[in-house]
């Protein structure tokens, strides 16, 4: 095995030295150092291990479209799909990927590894790397890995984020939404109906009947909130047809 040797970098005498492993863009397999790979775009690698499931497991496993980046992502759990959903809801988030890379670190018994959930890119060209646990699902060595990959993420100039379970009133809002995230649920001439009514904030219901034929406007309104074209609470209460609707913010998808 390689050790990387950067001093300063990965590492002084007491602390772990770092190696990334990862399959790029074009599947093929690569390990180097973790300064080599600061500016690598793990948001577009394909995940390191695959997504499986069979009778009996407690997980599962599965593939997310998401609207961000116009193709499939790998979860391995129902609350990791729940995060994904997020992010692809998160206005500022530009890229993602499943499962980017091993971190591979020594920490003076033997060598370890750990495969953080996803790597995130966002509008600025800052990096997340998140990790999707419940709190009461953390043992010690998980709560060890977090740490060493925070510390990693840190010199790599990354934010690190382990995130457990979301707010169940705003997942649920989300996670609807989320029905409509497809282009198929556009119409510009519909659009432009409920921008005007949604001008001035408006009960849910009354501006897509407003706006038109409701089985028409809906999935078009529904898709604007997705974009944030157009807002809601989304964390107070569940969407319902007295919610107030109201222009979004200066911020398109």
């Amino acid at each position: 095995m390689s050790v990387a040797t950067e001093a300063g970098f990965f590492g002084s005498e007491t602390e772990p030295r770092f190696e990334v492993a990862f399959v790029d863009g074009t599947g093929k397999h690569q390990r180097r150092s973790l300064r080599s790979c600061v500016t690598e775009r793990f948001e577009d690698v394909q995940p390191v291990r695959p997504f499986r499931w069979s009778r009996g497991d407690r997980h599962f496993s599965g593939w997310y479209w998401a609207a961000t980046v116009d193709r499939h992502v790998g979860y391995e759990s129902w609350l990791e799909r729940d995060r994904l959903i997020l992010l692809d809801f998160d206005p500022l988030v530009t890229g993602m990927a499943s499962q980017p890379f091993w971190l591979h670190w020594h920490d003076g018994e033997r060598e370890r590894r750990h495969a953080p959930d996803y790597f995130v890119r966002r509008q600025d060209g800052s990096a997340l790397v998140v990790d999707v646990r419940a709190d009461e699902r953390i043992e010690p060595k998980d709560a060890a890995a977090y740490e060493v990959t925070r510390g990693a993420c840190g010199r790599a100039g990354w934010e690190f984020e382990r995130v457990g379970t979301p707010a169940p009133v705003l997942m649920a809002n989300v996670r609807w939404l989320s029905r409509y995230r497809h282009s198929r649920c556009f119409r510009e001439d519909v659009a432009t109906a409920l921008r005007t009514v949604f001008a001035s904030p408006c009960p849910l219901l009354e501006g897509a009947r407003l706006a038109g034929e409701t089985l028409v406007t809906l999935p078009v309104l529904f898709h604007l909130i997705w974009r944030h074209e157009l807002a809601a609470d989304l964390s107070g209460h569940l969407l319902g047809p007295a919610t107030q609707v109201r222009p979004g913010p200066e911020i398109g998808r």
